[in-house]
């Protein structure tokens, strides 16, 4: 979290203000900047169509008022897409203060990304999909019906396209967040392909035209960016390493292992901090045996301390055992010292070894909340096991 102290609700309130404030003013400004252009920006849109519709035909205007309304809702929805980038930065400053700094590293990329994606989308529809479309649609008229689109419907059509395609092109980023949310594996996703491809002809048919042509064309690229999120979500979820970099690996672990079985101090600090020195947010799953010589470590560790501490220990223990003759083996007390998150980390492990692995991920997120940067990360390892 950031080191700023917590703001009272208000504050939040002021800023969220701020924010919202900035954005509809950027919006108002480009609208008054692109409402004089509002027919040109129409005719734009409308090019697709109208190069396919029959010699001596025309789009119509069926309502009052919608010569005016159609170019202005136009022109209001081009300056939302033209200033989502402003948006979306107005509203990653709103949120980036209560970000850990490797969330925020993480973020930014898929928060850009996901921007592209989305114009990539809108782009793709306009021309790829809508030539086509419209081509198939106007040839399949019954003789004797002229074809004279409405202004106002044909832009509701094409607005649901551009949103259809935009979202679905999001495919890749909702698919790596997943897998970072720890909700899914990309292993797990690549065995789901079958009910994806299903989908995503489904969504096709439900988002596009009833003909096979639009439809394939939304379906086909869902599946395609659906393997592309796989295989992003392998990459990032465990980095490969080099032939050296596995075999140091390797050799500390086995020396890091012997000294945790002698009981030294620094055995405790090589387990925690020696695979970590390079990269402060990174991390890999530890093994069984592994996560057993930390344990080791932390126990001796603890049996090294004054006398004193381990009477107090020992006090402790037994009221943990027994509270008014009943045993309460899984609470886990506020003053339980040296220090209460070590103590809670070797409460996981036994609540591990019980079985009872949801009160042991609660324990988890109390030690991702109060422990320090090496507690976390071995929090982090443990959560990877159970999510494995």
């Amino acid at each position: 979290m950031s080191n700023l102290e917590e703001q009272p609700l208000i504050s939040h309130l002021l800023e969220l203000r701020t924010r919202v404030t900035r954005m509809v003013i950027a919006i108002l400004v480009l609208l008054v900047a692109f409402f004089p252009f509002g027919n040109d920006i129409y005719i734009f849109v409308a090019a697709p169509l109208m190069d396919v519709m029959p010699e001596g035909t025309s789009m119509i205007a069926t309502q009052v008022a919608s010569p005016f309304l159609t170019p202005f809702k136009l022109a209001l929805v081009t300056a939302v897409f033209v200033a989502m980038p402003y948006l979306l930065h107005q509203l990653w400053s709103f949120i980036a203060p209560g970000l850990y700094q490797h969330e925020k590293r993480l973020a930014v990329p898929l928060l850009a990304s996901s921007v592209i994606l989305f114009y990539a989308g809108a782009a793709f529809a306009y021309f790829v999909v809508f030539p086509l479309v419209f081509a198939f649609l106007t040839s399949v008229a019954p003789e004797g019906v002229a074809v004279a689109t409405d202004i106002t419907a044909y832009l509701d059509f094409v607005l649901t396209l551009f949103f259809a395609f935009g979202i679905s092109f999001e495919v890749p980023i909702a698919t790596i967040l997943l897998v970072l949310a720890g909700m899914t594996t990309p292993d797990k996703l690549a065995q789901k392909r079958p009910f994806v491809v299903v989908g995503a002809f489904v969504i096709g048919m439900l988002l596009t035209p009833p003909d096979v042509i639009s439809q394939t064309l939304l379906a086909v690229p869902i599946w395609l960016l659906f393997e592309v999120g796989i295989f992003f979500s392998r990459l990032l979820k465990r980095k490969p390493k080099s032939s050296e970099e596995e075999k140091s690996i390797g050799g500390a672990l086995t020396t890091t292992g012997a000294a945790a079985a002698s009981g030294t101090s620094e055995a405790k600090q090589q387990v925690y901090e020696g695979e970590y020195e390079d990269d402060d947010d990174e991390y890999r799953p530890l093994t069984d045996e592994e996560m057993e010589a930390e344990l080791d470590a932390m126990e001796e560790d603890e049996d090294d301390e004054p006398e004193e501490n381990g009477k107090k220990d020992e006090a402790d223990s037994a009221e943990l055992e027994t509270v008014d003759g009943e045993e309460k083996p899984y609470e886990v007390p506020t003053d339980f010292v040296p220090d209460a998150v070590d103590n809670k980390l070797e409460w996981i492990m036994t609540l591990r070894e019980e079985g009872r692995l949801r009160e042991a991920r609660k324990l988890l997120y109390e030690v991702l909340a109060e422990g320090n940067e090496t507690q976390k990360k071995v929090a982090r390892n443990i959560l990877d096991q159970f999510d494995t």
